[in-house]
C-alpha cells in the first residue's frame, strides 16, 4: 500500500482495488446477516465500516461465522479492503 501526497492510501502496483459492495459484501451470506441483524446490518457499508472492529474481532476469534471461520483469503480480503481506505 502506498500513500500519495495527500495522504491518501493507494495500491501498490499490481494490487487490485478493493470495494465493499464488489468484494467485501458478499463475503456476508444471507445467513450471516440474519444472524447479526439485531446489532447492525453486514450488507450495509455504513455498518460494517461503523463495525469493522468488532467484525475482525469476531472474524479472528473464530466466532463469526458461526458455522466456520473465514479462509485466509477472505481475511486479506477485508485487510486489505480496510487497509486500501474502506472503499465503497
Amino acid at each position: 500500500m502506498a500513500t500519495d501526497d495527500s495522504g491518501t492510501r493507494t495500491p501498490s502496483p499490481g494490487q487490485p482495488i478493493v470495494g465493499f459492495a464488489a468484494d467485501i459484501r458478499p463475503l456476508f451470506r444471507e445467513t450471516d446477516r440474519d444472524s447479526m441483524e439485531t446489532y447492525f446490518d453486514l450488507w450495509s457499508y455504513r455498518d460494517v465500516v461503523d463495525n469493522l472492529d468488532a467484525i475482525r474481532d469476531r472474524l479472528d476469534a473464530g466466532s463469526m461465522p458461526c458455522d466456520g471461520p473465514w479462509s485466509p483469503q477472505q481475511i486479506d480480503l477485508l485487510d486489505r479492503w480496510r487497509d486500501g481506505g474502506m472503499l465503497p
